[in-house]
Formats: C-alpha cells, sequence, structure tokens
C-alpha cells in the first residue's frame, strides 16, 4: 500500500465509524420503536380483537401518524404475523435447544424449560394473550407456523419427562398428560401474573422459580420410595409402579432395537 492510499484509508476510518455508530444508533431506535409498536398492538388486540382494530388505533396509541406507521409495518396482517413469530417461534428454538442438552439431566432439562415458558408469559402477558385471542383470525401460513410450534414444544416436554421416567427420576406417569399439565401451568401466568401489585407475586424470575419448582415436583419421584399407606394393597400399588416402568423401559430398548 502506497503512502498516499494509507493516508486515505486512514482519514476514511473516522468516518467509516461514524457510520458505523450511526448506523448502529439507528437499528437500536428502531428495535426500540417497534416494541413499543408490538406492545401497543398487543394490548389493542387483545382489548378489542383483530378486527375490531387497524393500523389507525395503532398509530394513535404510539402518538405517531399513520404514515409514520407504515415505515414500520405495512399491513394489520404483517403486524400480527411478526407477533406471532415472536411469540412462538423464537422460543420454540430455546426450547428445543434446552431439550436437547444431552448433558443436563431431566430434571434440570424440565425446570429450564418451565423457567422459559414462565419468564416469557409474565414478561409478554398482553401478547400471549392476543395469540389465543386471534387464533381464528390469523392467515392460514401463520397460523400453521403457530402450530407447529405448539406441537414442538410439546413433543419436547414429552420427550424429556419420557426421558426422566426412564431413568427414574420421573414417576412412571403418562407423559403426554404431564407435559400438559406444565405447558398449562405455564401459560396460565400470562393471566395472573401482575408485577409489583397488591398480590405480591414478586419479581418474574422468582415467580419463574416457584412455577419450575412445582413443574418438577409434579412429576419428581420420591426419595426414599415408600408406600402412601400401609398393608398389602399400598405394596400391590408400588409393584404396578415398578412392572409399569419396566414395561416403558423394555418398549423403549425394543424401539431402539428396530
Amino acid at each position: 500500500m502506497t503512502k498516499s492510499a494509507r493516508r486515505t484509508a486512514d482519514s476514511s476510518a473516522p468516518a467509516r465509524k461514524t457510520k458505523e455508530s450511526s448506523s448502529g444508533r439507528l437499528s437500536t431506535r428502531r428495535a426500540l420503536v417497534e416494541n413499543e409498536i408490538f406492545e401497543q398492538a398487543s394490548r389493542l388486540f387483545a382489548e378489542r380483537g383483530f378486527s375490531g382494530t387497524n393500523l389507525g388505533d395503532v398509530a394513535e396509541a404510539m402518538g405517531i401518524t399513520r404514515p409514520a406507521l407504515y415505515y414500520y409495518v405495512k399491513s394489520k396482517d404483517e403486524l400480527l404475523a411478526r407477533l406471532v413469530e415472536q411469540i412462538t417461534e423464537g422460543p420454540a428454538a430455546e426450547i428445543e435447544a434446552l431439550a436437547a442438552d444431552s448433558d443436563t439431566d431431566p430434571a434440570s432439562r424440565l425446570r429450564r424449560i418451565a423457567h422459559l415458558i414462565t419468564l416469557q408469559r409474565a414478561d409478554q402477558p398482553n401478547r400471549f394473550q392476543l395469540l389465543l385471542r386471534s387464533e381464528a383470525d390469523l392467515p392460514p401460513a401463520v397460523a400453521e407456523a403457530h402450530r407447529v410450534a405448539q406441537r414442538a414444544t410439546l413433543r419436547h416436554l414429552i420427550e424429556v419427562i419420557d426421558e426422566g421416567v426412564l431413568k427414574g427420576q420421573f414417576r412412571p406417569i403418562e407423559t403426554r398428560t404431564a407435559a400438559l399439565a406444565v405447558a398449562g401451568m405455564c401459560n396460565w401466568v400470562a393471566w395472573w401474573y401482575h408485577p409489583g401489585g397488591k398480590r405480591g407475586f414478586g419479581e418474574k424470575d422468582a415467580a419463574a422459580d416457584q412455577i419450575a419448582e412445582l413443574a418438577l415436583a409434579m412429576v419428581q419421584q420420591t426419595s426414599p420410595r415408600t408406600p402412601e399407606a400401609s398393608g398389602p394393597r399400598a405394596a400391590l400399588a408400588l409393584l404396578h409402579q415398578d412392572l409399569h416402568h419396566l414395561e416403558r423401559t423394555l418398549g423403549d430398548q425394543g424401539r431402539d432395537d428396530s
């Protein structure tokens, strides 16, 4: 590189840095504005329904003009689609990663998944309520993406609980029912959690910790393993549990061998 070229490169470096810094500020500002748009739209959709809300209502709630809103979102359908994507597809990917962490035992994975779902519901309750109330209004492609994410989350919960049962960490239970119960417990937080409210629910993390522990306690194997009552019927109940566990283990081995 010649001296003149180096001087040109050196002199242009501050300009590039200024341009990159400006671009970063614009990107951050856009993200903040879009997040506020999503929050206002979620609230309005939840209150009035998707069909009862238009982009003019969202712009008014934002305190901006409708043409200014078009800079960030082009249509109501696009706005709803992006909201659904945020609520379902992103969390589903995180849940998949947690469920696939083979270095962590099933109990820890279940606790972490329940904590993640609960924290998301407590953090964005309006968005989750909107999703459930607007399911009938979702465009077909968006509705299918939502169903795929729902099925994936349930499947990952079942897989983790299945593994916990097979390893003896969890009680021999019907795992689909248990997975639905865990998901329902976490999702319901969107309706009852109110930070700083009179009911004293505490911080989001504390609430998520408690729900995660409850989810784990619902399926976890008790130790030491003793009958809840005395007599032959109690002993027979434990024997049934052992047989059920053995059947599940043998069935799982049969699938692996096939």
